[in-house]
């Protein structure tokens, strides 16, 4: 039997990884390999790795847990779970069951991508989420933003320290007649109607097309599609979640404990932030608080 199993093998999960692996802990990583971020071609704001590839850090840090022989990696997918604690089951898709004391959830979200010709393939390249992950290479462009939330109609002041070049795609929501005004005086341009296709060539865009045939030219394309747990165990657990803005999260204190003892959860599956330096922090407080829940 496992000291821990955890399920999700990127940032997170590596980083309580190395700290349970540290402690001579007996750990089982279970893992698709289909991290999030598969889709960007660089990542950004990482302390040390400003610009690397992710592949290349999630290669790196895999290597570097090579020298903890109680650390093992299984390339599987976790089907179901089961037990409690001192007992966990996971049953991966290829039938073999795994045991452990600890459960820790590190399987991340999945970006639910709408119905949008060619969003798909700029994902993570030129249709971006995140500023800070991705603002500084195109400071100074022109920026377009999908209405999503209530949340939009604040963005494009964040967006002022990048560009003053912000167009607001309505995408068919009505805006009410005050927020027009005050993004009118910050120099936002709105466009009406529904955003039904994208421009590029091989991930950079170059336009934006809404139904009724509108083109917008722009650089870079910022949305927030839905998002999903990337797996159902924390259904399957019983695990108490939050609603956030675009998706569910599985709910967590400050140890990174869920609702149910012995089961630890991290990265994009519990926090609306969704950042590597923070799927890190949470994965590694979830390793620490794992171990010492063990201590007797």
């Amino acid at each position: 039997m496992d000291d821990v199993i955890i399920v999700g093998g990127s940032f997170a999960g590596l980083a309580a990884a190395l700290n349970l692996g540290r402690a001579r802990r007996q750990v089982t990583i279970v893992d698709t390999g289909l991290p999030r971020n598969r889709y960007a071609s660089n990542a950004h704001g990482l302390l040390g790795h400003d610009g690397k590839p992710p592949s290349e850090i999630l290669a790196e840090a895999r290597a570097q847990l090579a020298p903890y022989e109680t650390v093992r990696f299984l390339k599987a997918r976790a089907a179901s779970a089961s037990g409690g604690a001192d007992d966990f089951a996971i049953l991966t898709d290829d039938g073999e069951t795994l045991r452990a004391r600890r459960l820790l959830l590190s399987y991340g979200i999945a970006d639910q991508f709408p119905d949008i010709e060619g969003f798909a393939e700029c994902w993570g390249k030129s249709v971006i989420h995140c500023p800070y992950c991705h603002g500084f290479e195109y400071a100074g462009q022109s920026w377009g933003l999908v209405y999503s939330t209530p949340m939009s109609l604040h963005a494009p002041l964040l967006y002022s320290d990048w560009t003053d070049k912000v167009t607001l795609f309505t995408d068919g929501n009505d805006i009410p007649e005050a927020e027009r005004s005050k993004l009118d005086k910050r120099g936002v341009k709105l466009v009406e109607g529904k955003v039904i296709s994208i421009q590029h060539e091989g991930g950079q865009l170059s336009s934006v097309t809404t139904a009724d045939g509108a083109v917008t030219m722009l650089d870079a394309l910022f949305a927030h599609p839905r998002i999903r747990p990337s797996a159902d165990l924390h259904t399957q657990l019983g695990l108490e979640t939050v609603e956030t803005p675009f998706g569910i999260a599985v709910q967590v204190d400050d140890k990174q404990k869920t609702s149910r003892n012995g089961i630890y959860a991290a990265g994009d599956l519990v926090s609306p932030m969704h950042s590597l330096t923070i799927a890190i922090y949470t994965g590694a407080m979830a390793g620490v608080n794992a171990q010492q829940s063990m201590l007797v």
